[in-house]
C-alpha cells in the first residue's frame, strides 16, 4: 500500500517526549526549501470567489512544474479544525504557478486548507498547510467516536482498530439498502481514499488501499481494506472517498487509537529509513 508519510522530515515527538518513529504530514506550511505561500480565498459565508495558492521552490521563485500524483498534479484537502466541512478538490495551475478553482463556503470558522503535490525534481511527496478564517458566527463540533455513515444513500462503516506506533488494518465497507455495493468504480487510480487528520493539530496522514491498482473499467466492493499507522495516540478524524456511477461521495468517521505509542529513538526510527510506513 501507499501512505503518504515519505516527508524528509526528523521523526516526530510524541506527547511523552519519545520517539514514535512515524512521520507526519500537514503541520507546517515549509517543507524541504518550499513554501506554501498565504491561501486567498472568500472572507464570508456564501461570497463566491476564488481558492487560490502559490507554492515557492527552495530560490524563492514560484513552482511552475509539478509531478503526477494518484492522477493529479495537486490534490487540496480543506476541512474546518473541529474536523466538519471537509472537501477533496484538485486545482488549475496557471503559467505563472498559482493554483486556483471556483471556492464557496458554507459555514464560518477556521479551516485547514493542505497541499499535497510532488514538485517536478524534488522526488518526494510533500504536504504543505496554512489556515484562513472564514467570517460568522459558529458552534464548534466535538465529534464522537463513530464507525459508520450514512451518506447520498450508502451506508459505510469501518472495522479494526487504529493503532498507535504500529501498523493496523482497517476494512472499509459500502452497502445500499441493506445490499453490498460492488461497483465502486477507479477514482484516481484506487477504489477508494482514505485520509486521516489527527484532532488536535489536523497532522495529515493519506493511506490508499492494499492491492494492485485497479485497471481501468473494472470495479470492486463492497470491501476496500487499508493499512497504516498512527503516529501518536489519540483520536483521529477519517474521511474515505468513492466513487460509483461516476459520483464521488465522502464518508466520515471519528476513531480512539488502540495500544501504546512505539517508543523507539530517532535513531532507531532512522536507521529503518524514512519512507517505509
Amino acid at each position: 500500500m501507499d501512505q503518504h508519510t515519505d516527508s524528509g522530515q526528523d521523526p516526530v515527538e510524541t506527547t511523552s517526549g519519545n520517539h514514535a518513529g512515524h512521520l507526519v504530514q500537514g503541520v507546517s506550511m515549509e517543507q524541504n526549501g518550499y513554501l506554501l505561500q498565504e491561501v486567498a480565498a472568500p472572507g464570508t459565508i456564501g461570497e463566491a470567489g476564488e481558492l487560490s495558492l502559490t507554492i515557492t521552490g527552495p530560490d524563492g521563485a514560484p513552482v511552475t512544474e509539478f509531478d503526477t500524483s494518484h492522477e493529479k498534479d495537486a490534490h487540496l484537502i480543506v476541512v474546518r479544525t473541529d474536523g466538519t466541512g471537509y472537501r477533496h478538490v484538485h486545482p488549475v495551475l496557471d503559467e505563472a504557478g498559482r493554483w486556483s478553482l471556483p471556492w464557496q463556503w458554507e459555514a464560518a470558522g477556521t479551516y485547514r486548507v493542505y497541499a499535497d503535490v510532488v514538485p517536478a525534481g524534488a522526488g518526494k511527496n510533500l504536504t504543505l498547510t496554512r489556515t484562513v478564517d472564514v467570517a460568522g458566527a459558529f458552534t464548534p463540533s466535538t465529534p464522537e467516536v463513530t464507525v459508520t455513515d450514512e451518506v447520498d444513500g450508502f451506508q459505510v462503516s469501518v472495522e479494526g482498530d487504529l493503532s498507535a506506533g504500529s501498523a493496523s488494518d482497517l476494512t472499509i465497507s459500502v452497502t445500499r439498502d441493506g445490499q453490498p455495493v460492488t461497483t465502486l468504480e477507479p477514482y484516481l487510480g484506487a477504489y477508494g481514499h482514505l485520509v486521516a487528520l489527527r484532532a488536535g493539530d489536523l497532522a495529515y496522514l493519506h493511506v490508499h488501499p492494499e492491492g494492485a491498482e485497479p485497471v481501468a473499467g473494472e470495479v470492486s466492493g463492497p470491501d476496500v481494506e487499508f493499512a497504516t499507522t498512527a503516529p501518536t495516540p489519540g483520536r483521529y478524524y477519517l474521511y474515505f472517498d468513492f466513487q460509483v456511477d461516476g459520483q464521488v461521495h465522502t464518508a466520515q468517521f471519528t476513531l480512539d487509537t488502540t495500544g501504546a505509542a512505539d517508543t523507539r529513538t530517532s535513531a532507531d526510527a532512522t536507521s529503518e529509513g524514512h519512507g517505509e510506513h
